[in-house]
């Protein structure tokens, strides 16, 4: 294994220029690697949307800070998740990424099965293995929480605070505690999923979200919709700031005409207005008036990530039959044009011209928190 750089202090910029990581934090696997361990395995981790699995028996497998996480609807309606390990000599249960089983998972290389609440229920010759404990051999437990409809998994033993790390980033983001909760996210489905298989690593795509440095230069129509984006200011940039609406714009739509209304709890302050939110590491929330698009990235290598991206709809719009293109269309185009921007950086952050990193603009001292936190992180 290479050796891996870490910076512990961040400098102190004597110009208005701020240093970012170096470029091997984004091609080495030694680093990537670090950052599977001590990121991705110990904060929570958005994994799946809770309406993924309506039914008793509905699994999804998902890919977490390098492991393979079950999640299962139990026959109580719980969700639940598991490594995807068996017990007994290590195969994998469930190599689908989704699916139903109809009453128990059981291990296709030796039979052992396991109820959909991970116990171990029967193996062939077990009733002459009285010295085995079932409760013992069960499926490993991993940490789950549901909050804004979303399944959020830790692989930690013992996991950070869901309400300081998870929620209170959003509320830190809105300016309160309460203010996501007029989106009534849990209540909305999904009109639309697209996912993108991105070449870049996965902070490029963090820092990429978070800035609009880059808006006036390739998001002609998201700029067209929030004017004040063309001025390199992103959202993000101020607490509990809404980027407003153009005055002849009528919805967040590719062409600026009308959405589908306001969402029942979204109130005259926030109504006319983009909420963008970063939830670290691999989150990222947007709110306007009549629906949200929600991102979950799943890092797979130092220089792939997917990218599983739902748009979230009152069921009443999506019941009425509408026709989501124009709504959904402004944001799948802007997720295209960021990607592309991640994919012409990711080979460059191999060059020697990139060795001690690039810089980054007043505009951009947010993208330096976050490379703070990622620091910190994998220096454990």
């Amino acid at each position: 294994m290479s050796s891996v750089e870490v910076r512990t202090e961040r400098p102190e910029p004597t110009t208005s220029l701020i240093p970012t990581l170096p470029g091997t934090h984004y091609t080495d696997p030694a680093v990537f690697e670090l950052e599977q361990q001590r990121i991705f395995q110990r904060r929570w981790f958005a994994s799946a949307r809770s309406s993924d699995l309506p039914a008793a028996g509905d699994f999804r497998n998902v890919e977490v800070g390098g492991e393979s996480v079950l999640i299962v609807r139990g026959r109580d309606g719980a969700l639940r998740a598991f490594l995807n390990v068996c017990r007994h000599r290590g195969a994998r249960l469930c190599v689908a990424g989704s699916g139903t089983v109809r009453r128990n998972l059981q291990c296709p290389y030796h039979a052992w099965t396991y109820g959909l609440d991970g116990s171990l229920v029967a193996a062939p010759n077990l009733a002459s293995m009285a010295d085995v404990d079932r409760k013992e051999y069960g499926l490993i437990d991993v940490a789950l929480q549901e909050w804004l409809g979303t399944v959020w998994v830790c692989l930690a033993d013992e996991p950070p605070s869901f309400a300081e790390t998870v929620q209170g980033a959003v509320a830190a983001r809105l300016g309160g505690t309460d203010v996501i909760d007029g989106w009534d996210i849990d209540t909305l489905a999904v009109g639309k999923r697209i996912t993108y298989d991105v070449k870049a690593n996965w902070k490029l795509i963090v820092e990429n979200f978070m800035e609009c440095y880059h808006c006036a230069t390739i998001h002609p129509e998201l700029t067209e919709v929030l004017p004040e984006f063309a001025e390199g200011y992103a959202a993000q940039y101020f607490v509990g700031h809404g980027a407003e609406f153009g005055e002849e714009i009528s919805g967040f739509t590719v062409d600026g005409s009308a959405g589908f209304g306001t969402l029942s709890g979204v109130d005259g302050s926030h109504d006319r207005r983009y909420y963008a939110i970063t939830v670290n590491p691999q989150v990222f929330v947007n709110l306007v008036p009549d629906h949200v698009i929600f991102h979950r990235m799943y890092p797979l290598a130092v220089d792939r990530t997917v990218v599983e991206c739902d748009w979230l709809y009152p069921q009443e719009v999506l019941d009425s039959g509408a026709d989501l293109t124009r709504s959904v269309d402004l944001f799948h185009r802007v997720n295209l044009q960021d990607f592309d921007a991640c994919e012409r950086c990711q080979p460059a952050m191999s060059s020697r011209a990139y060795a001690a990193g690039g810089v980054l603009v007043p505009s951009e001292h947010h993208i330096g928190e976050f490379r703070d936190w990622v620091v910190t992180a994998i220096a454990d």
